[in-house]
């Protein structure tokens, strides 16, 4: 049988916000996209990643108001990669040394063509599982 790749479970849809949007504007983008992630632009530069929990842990725990707090701030800068040719294996591996939850997926030009977070490989590796399940029922349920 041969080995999943990342291209295989990704998650395709990527959404660029600047570095100045507020994160309120950035959480609806993320509950309209149903995505839990956003990846942050300066121009036409990658700037880093920031998740719904990042917002949660950042900035709302901290008092910061969402209507003033841009993404700018509470980015994520250390961006783990991976390409999209690579095993499922190696991203659980590498999420795990790295201690993260999602990895910007490229192509072998280093162009995004996706994010590959823990709940895909669950749900593709081991859908029966605890996670599995957890990330392929529908949020609210």
């Amino acid at each position: 049988m041969a080995e999943v790749r990342v291209r295989d479970v990704m998650t395709r849809k990527i959404v660029y916000l600047p570095v100045s949007t507020t994160l309120d504007e950035a959480a609806r983008a993320m509950r309209d996209a149903d995505i839990g992630d956003v990846v942050v632009t300066d121009g036409s530069s990658l700037f880093g990643m920031v998740t719904d929990r990042d917002i949660v842990v950042r900035a709302v725990a901290e008092g910061r108001d969402a209507r003033q707090t841009t993404l700018g701030s509470v980015t994520s800068r250390d961006i783990v990669m991976i390409d999209q040719s690579s095993t499922a294996t190696e991203a659980a591996t590498l999420m795990r040394d790295r201690a993260v939850r999602r990895i910007l997926v490229c192509d072998t030009d280093r162009q995004l063509v996706g994010i590959v977070s823990l709940g895909d490989l669950a749900v593709r590796l081991d859908p029966s599982s605890a996670l599995g399940e957890i990330s392929e029922a529908s949020p609210g349920r």
